[in-house]
């Protein structure tokens, strides 16, 4: 088999800049995990199903799992390790702690990308909201009850209240 031409992309992944040659049917997702080491962004299904994957580029949720690497080209991506600011948390990651969201933690980095799209565009979200929000996204440890109490309580934080809704 003829091996494939490389190609190079250029991207900005929490904030920093990056340059790699790459095998056109790289996914973004081993992309993320395999040339940036930035573990964060899980692979579950590989089929889009679970949401463990999700990332934002260019200002919007995408699975990572279902894009190439190629795509994503001159593009700018934030991954759940480029929420933390000067060491502190992100207000949905301090939820996510606050709130005993998390169990196994595999889908929580999915969640957390999700919620952070869905909040940035949704600052006052119903519980029903939330819900639907995240059916995308998969957990088969919490039930998600905690998940959504986490993203309400983070919507009251970023909206500068005190996040005991």
């Amino acid at each position: 088999m003829e091996a494939l031409e490389k190609v190079r992309i250029t991207v900005k992944v929490n904030g920093k800049i990056y340059t790699h040659d790459i095998d056109p049917r790289l996914l973004l997702v081993h992309y993320i995990r395999d040339y940036l080491g930035l573990t964060g962004t899980h692979v579950g299904c590989d089929t889009s199903n679970c949401g463990a994957c999700t990332v934002i580029l260019n200002g919007k949720a995408v699975k990572s799992c279902t894009l190439y690497a190629f795509m994503a080209d001159g593009g700018e991506i934030l991954t759940v390790e480029g929420l933390e600011k000067d060491g502190k948390l992100h207000p949905i990651q301090e939820a996510f702690w606050e709130n005993h969201a998390l169990q196994c933690g595999f889908c929580t980095p999915g969640m957390i990308m999700t919620l952070y799209d869905f909040l940035s565009r949704n600052p006052r979200p119903t519980e029903e909201e939330v819900r639907r929000a995240i059916e995308g996204n998969l957990c088969r440890c919490t039930g998600y009850q905690n998940i959504v109490k986490a993203a309400l309580w983070a919507a009251e934080r970023m909206r500068g209240g005190g996040g005991d809704e």
